[in-house]
């Protein structure tokens, strides 16, 4: 069995690495290659934390495995990440755990990933302005992803507290973007493609804010109850997610569906479009949203990307078990 510490992850994985892995994933998923098991996730009652696994397996790739771990949002006072998980990698063919792999950082790339995949397949080709809500650790990796998919000219940035945006300004700064600190009124009203990534069970971007043509990645819910957009902006738009039943369980779409504003067979799968199954955005004037829930898949795809660079780069650690 390898272990691949979460310490040697940066120098491994590529923003590249990641993107491809997690769009091949959306192609198996939609062909039916490959499946993701039921999620668990819960809240422990200590800690304020939420914790969980996500599992699946991949036919094409032989991935299969687990991710474990979850949220724990006062880890920031101890000079640690909020979320934490390590992924397990397992062989498909004798059932031998392969590998075990820091998850961290990967489950932010990986998440990246996914909102950029979106962008590439979604969004319109002449989009400039991109706009984040949201300015927590996790922005960061949105917009370096995301800005590689279009020809953007400028951000522009909304958080609660106007200070975080920060972030976001250094960021932009280092891909030579100019960036603005705006209302939510105006990030509606600009941005050609809006990623939401906040942790919040309160909607707050609504129908009446976003412009025809804008494409979202709503990437921030992930448990029941959450929700980051107005649920009349989810049934306004054409909606495709990673997967269906966690789109109107845990997702974004969940609300949407409860008050019966869409169905199930309103949304699609992205990785249809991947595979041009789907025509994806079929107008200029058209809102798109994609759903993003997180799929196990998308993280033993990349950990397996990160588990063969190592051992290639000979920082792999073996052991019996």
């Amino acid at each position: 069995m390898h272990i691949v510490p979460e310490s040697e992850i940066a120098g491994l994985v590529s923003r590249a690495d990641c993107f491809d892995a997690v769009e091949k994933v959306f192609a198996a998923t939609a062909r039916g290659a490959a499946v993701n098991f039921p999620v668990i996730r819960e809240s422990l009652g200590h800690a304020d934390a939420l914790y969980g696994f996500k599992s699946g397996f991949d036919r094409d790739s032989l991935a299969l495995g687990l991710k474990s771990g979850g949220y724990w949002p006062h880890n920031s006072a101890r000079g640690l990440t909020n979320h934490q998980s390590t992924v397990f990698l397992f062989d498909a063919d004798t059932g031998r755990c392969r590998a075990v792999v820091g998850g961290n950082l990967l489950t932010a790339l990986r998440t990246a990933a996914a909102a950029a995949v979106s962008v590439k397949h979604l969004a319109r080709p002449d989009a400039e302005v991109l706009g984040i809500l949201g300015a927590g650790h996790q922005s960061a990796f949105q917009l370096r992803a995301v800005a590689e998919q279009r020809r953007f000219r400028r951000v522009i940035g909304w958080n609660r507290h106007p200070a975080a945006l920060s972030r976001l300004q250094s960021v932009a700064d280092d891909l030579g973007l100019p960036f603005e600190a705006v209302d939510l009124d105006r990030l509606g009203a600009e941005a050609d493609v809006i990623v939401t990534i906040v942790s919040s069970y309160a909607p707050i971007l609504t129908a009446a804010q976003v412009r025809p043509g804008t494409h979202l990645a709503c990437m921030g819910t992930d448990t029941k109850g959450k929700q980051e957009v107005e649920a009349e902006l989810v049934a306004r738009a054409t909606v495709f997610t990673d997967e269906i039943v966690q789109s109107i369980t845990i997702g974004e779409c969940q609300h949407a569906v409860a008050r019966g504003l869409i169905g199930e067979t309103g949304i699609s799968e992205l990785g249809a479009v991947v595979n041009g199954t789907h025509p994806g955005r079929r107008s200029a004037e058209e809102i798109t949203l994609y759903d993003g829930t997180g799929i196990g898949l998308q993280d033993l795809a990349v950990a397996a990307a990160a588990v063969d660079l190592a051992i290639r780069k000979g920082v792999a650690i073996e052991v019996d078990v």
